[in-house]
C-alpha cells in the first residue's frame, strides 16, 4: 500500500491490550492522517465526538468474556447508534465463520485477524476509509443548510432556536465559561456538544460528568481522581475526569445539585484551572473549557443560600437558555419526524410516515418531558404499530399530569403525602422506569432515590 494511494482519514484504535495499541499506531501513522488509541473501549463515543474517526478498529474481547466477543458487538451497537455512517473494523484472535457473519450483519464492515499480516491490514484499512469517504459523498446534500452543517444534532427552525444556535456559533470561537439553562429533557448536552465541536478544541477530549447522578462521598474522586492506596477500595491510581479533559471541553451537567461543599472544590478547579487526586500532593494544571448545565433556578437557590454567588458568576460568562420544547411550535414535527426517520433504519420500517392526526395530537401535547420524551414516545409508537403510517391512536404519549394533580390537592394539602403521591403516579406512567420518573417529576435520578428511600415508597 502505498503513501499516494491511500485515502487520508482519521483512525481510532480500541482494544484493551497496550501492546497492539503501540504496533497498530506505529503501523498507521505513516499512512493516514492521524491515529488515537484507547483501552477503555467506555471512551469509544468520547472519541468519536472530540477525534472524529473515518474507522475505528475495535477489538471484540475485553475483560469481561475473553473469547465470545459479546462485549464487541455491544459496543459496535453503541457505535452505530451514536453515527449509522461509522466504519467498524473488528479485531480479534478468535475469528470463525458464525462470529463473521454475525459482526457483518450486525454493521461491522471486515474483520483483521490476530496476528496479523501488514499487508492484508493495511489494505483492509485502505478501503475502510474509502467506503468512509464514499458515505460521505453519498450522504452530501449540494441543498444542505449552513445550519444543518453547524448544528447536525441540533434541529430546531423556531426562532428561539434560530437566535440559539447564532449564540452557539458566537460563543464556541471563545474559550469563555458558558451556563446552560433550559428543561430537563430539553438538550442542555446537545448544546454543549454543538459548542465543543465548533471550537478550536474539537480535536481534543470532550469530557462530561453529571452531577446529579454522583454521591457526594464519591465526587471528588469521580472529578479530581486519585492515587492507589488513598482509601480502602483505591487498588489502583485513576485519573479524574477533570485530567481526562485536558486541553478539551469538560461538561458539568446538573451543577445545581452540588452540595456547599462541594461547590467550594469545584470553585476552585475553575478559578486555578488545577487538580490534586485523593492521596496526592502533587497539584497539576489542566487546560479546560467549562460548560455547565441545569435545570435549577440558581438564582432563586443563592438567595436561600445553598448555592454559591461566587460560583455563579465563574460559570455563566455566557448563559444559554434551551425553550421548553411545548414553545417550539412546528419544531415538534421536525423531530418527531427525525426520530422516526432514525427508528424506522434501526428497525427495518423504512417508509413508516405520520399521519395529519398524529402531527395535530403530537402539537397538542404539553412535552413536560421536552425533547427526550418525544424521542421515547416516538420509538415506542414505531415499535407497537405495525402500520406503514402512525395515525393519532398510534401515538404512545404519557397522559399530562395537570388534571391528575388537581384532584390530589384537593384530597390533601400535606407536602409530603403529595409529593409521594406524584412519585408514585411518575412511577406508574413510566413503567417502572426510573429514568424517565425522573424527568417527568423534573429531577435527577438520584434525587428521585434519595425521595424514594427518604419517603419509603
Amino acid at each position: 500500500m502505498k503513501t499516494v494511494e491511500s485515502p487520508k482519514g482519521r483512525i481510532l484504535v480500541v482494544d484493551d491490550n497496550e501492546d497492539v495499541l503501540l504496533s497498530l499506531n506505529m503501523l498507521l501513522k505513516p499512512y493516514v492522517e492521524a491515529v488515537r488509541v484507547t483501552a477503555k473501549p467506555e471512551r469509544v463515543i468520547e472519541f468519536m465526538d472530540s477525534f472524529h474517526p473515518d474507522v475505528i478498529i475495535l477489538d471484540m474481547n475485553f475483560s469481561r468474556d475473553a473469547i465470545s466477543g459479546e462485549e464487541g458487538y455491544e459496543w459496535l451497537a453503541r457505535i452505530l447508534e451514536h453515527d449509522p455512517k461509522s466504519v467498524v473494523l473488528f479485531i480479534t484472535a478468535y475469528v470463525d465463520t458464525e462470529k463473521a457473519v454475525r459482526a457483518i450483519k450486525a454493521g461491522a464492515v471486515d474483520f483483521i485477524p490476530k496476528p496479523w499480516d501488514r499487508k492484508k491490514l493495511l489494505d483492509t484499512v485502505r478501503s475502510a476509509l474509502e467506503l468512509r469517504q464514499s458515505r460521505n459523498t453519498e450522504d452530501s446534500d449540494p441543498g444542505t443548510s449552513d445550519d444543518e452543517v453547524l448544528f447536525p444534532n441540533l434541529i430546531g427552525e423556531c426562532d428561539a432556536m434560530r437566535n440559539l444556535k447564532q449564540q452557539i456559533a458566537i460563543v464556541a470561537a471563545t474559550d469563555a465559561n458558558v451556563l446552560i439553562t433550559g428543561e430537563n429533557g430539553a438538550g442542555k448536552d446537545v448544546v454543549a456538544h454543538a459548542i465543543h465541536q465548533l471550537s478550536h478544541r474539537r480535536t481534543k477530549p470532550f469530557v462530561s460528568i453529571d452531577l446529579g447522578c454522583i454521591p457526594e462521598t464519591l465526587f471528588e474522586s469521580e472529578l479530581f481522581g486519585h492515587e492507589k492506596g488513598a482509601f480502602t477500595d483505591a487498588r489502583e491510581a485513576k485519573e479524574g475526569r477533570a485530567e481526562q479533559a485536558d486541553d478539551g471541553t469538560l461538561f458539568l451537567d446538573e451543577i445545581g445539585n452540588l452540595s456547599l461543599q462541594m461547590q467550594q472544590k469545584m470553585l476552585t478547579l475553575i478559578e486555578k484551572r488545577e487538580t490534586l487526586r485523593i492521596g496526592s500532593s502533587k497539584k497539576k494544571k489542566v487546560d479546560v473549557r467549562i460548560i455547565s448545565a441545569t435545570n435549577a433556578d440558581l438564582a432563586a437557590r443563592i438567595s436561600e443560600g445553598t448555592f454559591r454567588q461566587d460560583l455563579f458568576y465563574r460559570i455563566n460568562t455566557i448563559e444559554l437558555h434551551i425553550p421548553p420544547l411545548r414553545e417550539r411550535g412546528d419544531d415538534i414535527i421536525l423531530l418527531a419526524e427525525h426520530f422516526l426517520s432514525i427508528y424506522a433504519m434501526r428497525y427495518d420500517r423504512k417508509g413508516v410516515r405520520l399521519a395529519d392526526d398524529a402531527r395535530t395530537k403530537l402539537l397538542n401535547h404539553s412535552w413536560p418531558g421536552n425533547v427526550r420524551e418525544l424521542q421515547h414516545s416516538i420509538e415506542r409508537s414505531l415499535v407497537l404499530c405495525s402500520s406503514p403510517t402512525l395515525s393519532a391512536s398510534d401515538i404512545q404519549i404519557t397522559p399530562n399530569t395537570q388534571s391528575a394533580g388537581n384532584e390530589d390537592t384537593r384530597q390533601t394539602l400535606n407536602l409530603e403525602e403529595l409529593e409521594r403521591n406524584a412519585i408514585k403516579r411518575a412511577v406508574s406512567m413510566s413503567n417502572g422506569n426510573l429514568t424517565q420518573a425522573a424527568e417527568l417529576l423534573g429531577i435527577t435520578r438520584f434525587a428521585l432515590y434519595r425521595k424514594i428511600d427518604k419517603l419509603g415508597i
